[in-house]
């Protein structure tokens, strides 16, 4: 199942797909689907997670790499394979290279997350940094591929990879064969296209819901248009999705098969990322959380049964944390509170037991004496306080001010 230059644009069938289920036997995870009584509750409808966040190399992206490897001819396989990639489709070319024995490259940029670099390294890949992102990197990778001969392995946009994504519909069906809703992540496309092509084959009933973040959404303007539009610096802490053009073979099937495209923010990716770890137990990275952003977005929106589709797991810790605490701003479980008192022994003290009173944790405190603004005897103090939520968070201001305080907006 190896496609030329010149047919690059012919779609994927359900037949294709179901190649790469049998190629992929006993390399790729067949990946758990687990309930989530959460969610369930939300939406009123069952809802099910997709736990791609637990395939091999910590994302779906294994399946395709694998699928457009193991097409290549001998020579091509012989000349070895080059990639670029900030983390997923790089650890996936490295292990399905050392598994089918074709020696590989992959281009990083210079800032990727160290956990993912060294990952890709152990997989076996030999790892180049370049450029500060990834269209850079991805510039750098095609060069070496036209220098040395090594083959191109798209991240997307190849009918391979796309038929290898494609088995996870295959499962889906698989495992909750009355779904009615499947909602996924979409960056180039490669993931939601597969999908399509495998479930619509069988159920041409299922709704199949893309979701995009909103600084880095080319979709909606590309099907607007009808042809892959361009976004100019797309910005989005989902790194796996952050894509500033569809491809060419995913987006013609997504134009045909994908019902809609959904969009959220990073607001709604960081609650969904906290939901996922809090109550489903699972380590999602932003990309993998889209679905269920959306699902937090518009919970009623979607008719059931619900997959979600978690589709990646590898998450830089640095980044969790600061994704983590965003969350929990987002849900009214952070508060940062600006206020002034007056500068004598006892001040913080006296404050500090305002806000035990009222059970807020704090978490930080900084003191400004120094600022023209303050007066000889006054102090500005910032605290950042955990909270319970907006009512929480409602109720500490109300006690700072019955306490005297002039808290700063």
């Amino acid at each position: 199942m190896s496609y030329s230059t010149a047919d690059s644009l012919r779609h994927v069938t359900l037949d294709d797909v179901r190649g790469a289920q049998k190629m992929l036997a006993g390399v790729a995870r067949v990946t758990a689907m687990e309930g989530s009584r959460h969610l369930s509750q939300l939406a009123g409808t069952p809802v099910h997670l997709k736990c791609e966040n637990l395939q091999r190399t910590g994302s779906f992206k294994l399946r395709g790499a694998y699928v457009r490897i193991a097409g290549l001819l001998p020579e091509e396989r012989a000349a070895g394979v080059v990639a670029a990639s900030a983390g997923n489709h790089a650890q996936g070319v490295a292990l399905a290279s050392s598994l089918l024995g074709v020696r590989s490259t992959v281009f990083m940029p210079n800032g990727a997350p160290l956990p993912k670099i060294s990952a890709t390294r152990e997989y076996g890949a030999e790892v180049r940094l370049h450029g500060q992102v990834v269209d850079e990197t991805l510039a750098a990778a095609q060069e070496y591929a036209a220098r040395t001969g090594a083959v191109f392995i798209h991240p997307f946009d190849h009918p391979d990879v796309i038929a290898g994504q494609g088995t996870v519909g295959l499962e889906i069906l698989d495992q909750c064969p009355e779904v009615g809703t499947i909602v996924v992540g979409v960056g180039g496309g490669g993931l939601a296209a597969g999908i399509a092509v495998a479930v619509k084959a069988v159920r041409p009933d299922v709704r199949i819901v893309g979701v995009q973040a909103a600084g880095a959404a080319a979709y909606p303007p590309s099907l607007a248009a009808g042809h892959p539009v361009t976004v100019a610096n797309p910005a989005t802490m989902a790194d796996g999705i952050k894509v500033g053009r569809p491809g060419d073979v995913p987006f013609a099937i997504i134009e045909e098969l994908v019902d809609e495209v959904r969009t959220v923010s990073e607001d709604q990716l960081s609650a969904a990322l906290l939901l996922c770890l809090e109550r489903a137990k699972m380590v999602v990275e932003p990309a993998g959380a889209s679905p269920v952003a959306a699902l937090l977005a518009e919970p009623g929106a979607f008719a059931g049964p619900v997959v979600a589709v978690l589709s990646g797991g590898n998450v830089d810790p640095v980044l969790m944390q600061r994704v983590l605490r965003h969350g929990m701003a987002a849900q009214g479980r952070y508060l940062a509170v600006r206020l002034r008192l007056t500068d004598r022994p006892g001040a913080l003290a006296t404050l500090l037991g305002v806000l035990s009173a009222v059970d807020a944790n704090v978490l930080d405190v900084s003191h400004i004496r120094t600022d023209p603004r303050l007066g000889l005897a006054e102090a500005e103090v910032e605290l950042h306080l955990e909270t319970k939520g907006p009512a929480h968070c409602a109720e500490v201001g109300h006690s700072l001010r019955e306490a005297g305080y002039t808290v700063i907006d």
